[in-house]
């Protein structure tokens, strides 16, 4: 195994581990019906999306196992488990070149649209839960605006503080 492959796995564990911690032992947490806010929750996967597709997805399906392996209800398990999406489509949007990011109106457009895609497939996933009497609430209310817009803008949040981590370690990471 090259040296480079090593050192993308050393990243994508301490990511994934850093991914099942936070949820655990954020003192910021806010918990509306079925939607929870965490600040910082998706850092390490924005940090994964920055480095290659290999890695995002390798981090978003080991801090999905996190939640499964916490006991976390289904309905968070299943919201976890649907990043893949916006974790795929961001990663390979990056793919062999971070400097979108480096000029604002590139960042917030990434931020905006893997916020959306994030925010969509998240409520998809409420909406089911909705449908099956699980989710209490007005679907206007709960589903689109509790968990869409409210994963959007957590999602935007989450990107801004991964982006501020990411201008400093990545000199690190890609230095040989």
């Amino acid at each position: 195994m090259s040296h480079e492959k090593i050192r993308k796995l050393c990243v994508a564990a301490l990511l994934c581990a850093v991914g099942i911690l936070v949820p655990v032992i954020s003192p910021v947490k806010v918990q509306i019906g079925p939607m929870s806010f965490t600040l910082a929750s998706h850092v390490a996967v924005f940090l994964a999306m920055f480095i290659s597709p290999a890695v995002g997805l390798t981090v978003e399906v080991g801090t999905t196992l996190g939640f499964v392996l916490a006991g976390f209800p289904p309905i968070v398990v299943l919201r976890a488990a649907v990043q893949i999406v916006f974790v795929a489509v961001g990663a390979y949007w990056l793919h062999g070149s971070t400097k979108l990011l480096e000029k604002p109106a590139g960042a917030a457009a990434f931020a905006l649209v893997t916020g959306i895609i994030h925010g969509v497939c998240e409520a998809l996933v409420v909406t089911w839960f909705w449908f099956g009497g699980s989710v209490e609430g007005s679907f206007l209310t709960t589903v689109v605006g509790l968990v869409g817009i409210g994963t959007l803008v957590h999602s935007c949040v989450d990107f801004a503080i991964a982006l501020f981590i990411w201008k400093p370690v990545k000199k690190a990471f890609l230095r040989e």
